[in-house]
């Protein structure tokens, strides 16, 4: 898990009760006993003063969300009265009159400024006055080569917008790039994407089919494209080759061993006649 900095808002002081370095007394353990019970006072007292602080903290947000409920109500409630005074069969809005008539546009103002100093809650704001002002290292900006501020080497607020800054352009210098090689690679290969699609059997091409006779159909299912044997033709409409297909539809090959019909003789007195001399 990510490590984040704790923002401390409050601090109740003192932290320590008893170490402190007692004074030269003849009863030790008494001045001890009196400088503890002086300590828990005073971290009531913070604690009464951070309280009060929180419950003030939460009667202003009580505050601010009873007012904006109550503006949200009057808005209902006018609403109401306008759509009950509404009648559909009395008022006919034609399309044109719908047409001509604005549109709805929110009136609500959005937040600005939410992380400015005038911001800062009591007890954050407390806290950064009692921190220590940087160096005044700006005297040294002026001896400097490189131009830039002297005091930002030691201490710089605008670090962490600058980092975001830096990422979100580099982000869209990222997209850009890579929009730009896509439309790069499309305009190289722009029949990338086309494939031609398995064309869908639709109810008209069956009838179509029928129209000519259901022996037809038949014929040619049984056959297949362009003639070949069904058992040729696979589902997506490839002939298949002469050795995977089935050796029982052929006829068997002629036995060397069967005996051999002699040619027919014909008689002499059938052949023709020996054509004449001229």
């Amino acid at each position: 898990s990510r490590s984040t900095m704790p923002l401390v808002t409050r601090n109740i002081e003192p932290r320590h009760l008893c170490r402190q370095t007692l004074p030269s007394v003849r009863s030790e353990l008494e001045c001890m006993t009196n400088i503890t019970l002086a300590n828990v006072i005073r971290q009531l007292g913070s604690l009464s003063k951070f309280a009060e602080d929180i419950f003030g903290e939460l009667f202003t947000q009580a505050n601010t969300f009873a007012s904006r409920v109550s503006v949200l109500v009057e808005r209902v409630d006018r609403l109401q009265v306008k759509v009950t005074q509404l009648d559909p069969k009395e008022e006919e809005v034609s399309l044109q009159g719908i047409n001509t008539r604005k549109a709805f546009k929110s009136s609500t103002t959005q937040d600005q400024k939410l992380f400015d100093r005038d911001s800062l809650p009591v007890p954050v704001l407390e806290t950064y006055r009692t921190c220590n002002t940087p160096p005044p290292l700006n005297i040294l900006s002026p001896y400097r080569d490189d131009g830039k501020e002297a005091l930002k080497f030691y201490t710089d607020p605008s670090y962490f917008f600058d980092l975001w800054k830096e990422k979100m352009l580099q982000d869209t210098k990222d997209i850009m790039k890579e929009k730009r090689k896509h439309r790069k690679e499309k305009k190289e290969n722009p029949n990338r994407g086309n494939v031609n699609p398995r064309k869908i059997k639709t109810r008209k091409e069956e009838w179509e089919k029928l129209k000519m006779g259901q022996e037809f159909v038949e014929s040619k299912d049984k056959h297949g494209p362009a003639g070949y044997p069904s058992n040729m033709v696979y589902q997506n409409g490839s002939i298949g080759s002469n050795e995977s297909m089935d050796m029982n539809c052929y006829p068997p090959p002629p036995q060397t061993d069967s005996i051999v019909p002699p040619p027919p003789s014909f008689p002499d007195d059938s052949l023709p006649p020996p054509p004449l001399e001229f």
